[in-house]
């Protein structure tokens, strides 16, 4: 839709305003009478605008959608299709602010399943632009919404993006994509492709004691996870066959140092830590159906060293 340069002068007027506008719109919102921002911007999106304007209408759609719950539960379908079309953009800036936007609609209920169906774009953006910011901006998106099963093959094609992203030093990033790779993991037709996946020779690293203890919490959730889960009867009824450098020969395999990594960490400073690796260790020992007893942490203390 092109735009008359009146209309987009109007758009710059409101977007100068929007930021000032909201505290009085919370108000307003407050006292029961719908403030008209949200509907503001939204329109304004349709107007022809540069790469910096679209960013800063997104930012500000965004931080009404959360703080303007009325008017945002007011909002339509086409609303969410016009934020999402903002995915396309060549500007990665304006990619970032569509997919805050989509996060913030996400905790709506009615446009959960809406949101969902733009999972795949999101997954393809991950694995075809390599920014930060925009990864983390994506799986704090998919983080929020429950993954449809029709996006399952397009996480069998991203995984390595996936693991990659893990692997990286920037640890927001790391922290998000390890929590969506937990959930994956407990997807049964996706746990192999999980485990065969290939990682760098240094993959146990992630368990060094100098790690942020956010990172390696979320890193023994998902050891955990990954450890129940080739456990289970249903996949233990398949032989599967990994590749040398795979996910399970690093944490699972005949040459894995896991365990020295996990009793360095049941001392850790930080208590959480040290239950969660403990956790890990009895699964590691333990049938599943046994549970986490904490008699058995200590008997699985004996067969680590064992292995030493």
């Amino acid at each position: 839709m092109k735009c008359r340069t009146a209309e987009c002068w109007r758009c710059r007027q409101l977007l100068s305003r929007a930021l000032g506008h909201t505290g009085l719109a919370i108000e307003r919102e407050r006292l029961g009478r719908d403030s008209g921002e949200l509907r503001r911007l939204l329109n304004s999106l349709e107007c022809k605008q540069d790469e910096y304007t679209r960013s800063m209408i997104l930012h500000s759609v965004t931080r009404c959608v959360y703080l303007l719950e009325a008017e945002a539960s007011a909002c339509n379908a086409d609303d969410i299709v016009l934020v999402a079309s903002m995915l396309d953009d060549k500007e990665n800036s304006v990619k970032i602010q569509a997919l805050n936007t989509l996060k913030a609609f996400s905790g709506i209920r009615k446009f959960r399943q809406q949101i969902q169906e733009h999972s795949i774009k999101v997954l393809e953006l991950m694995s075809t632009v390599w920014d930060s910011e925009l990864h983390i901006a994506s799986l704090r998106l998919l983080n929020n919404i429950p993954l449809p099963d029709f996006a399952h093959p397009q996480l069998r094609r991203v995984m390595p993006t996936l693991m990659e992203i893990l692997q990286s030093d920037y640890i927001l990033a790391q922290v998000q994509v390890i929590r969506l790779l937990s959930s994956l993991a407990q997807k049964n037709d996706l746990l192999y492709d999980i485990l065969n996946c290939q990682v760098h020779s240094n993959f146990l690293n992630l368990f060094q004691a100098t790690q942020p203890g956010s990172l390696l919490f979320e890193v023994l959730v998902f050891a955990e996870r990954l450890s129940e889960g080739r456990n289970t009867p249903h996949y233990r009824a398949v032989k599967w066959h990994y590749n040398e450098q795979s996910l399970h020969e690093a944490l699972f395999g005949d040459e894995s140092r896991l365990a020295d990594r996990l009793l360095a960490l049941v001392i850790h400073p930080e208590e959480e830590v040290q239950i969660q690796a403990c956790k890990v260790i009895v699964s590691l020992q333990c049938p599943r159906d046994v549970g986490l007893q904490p008699s058995l942490c200590q008997a699985s203390h004996s067969y680590f060293n064992n292995r030493e």
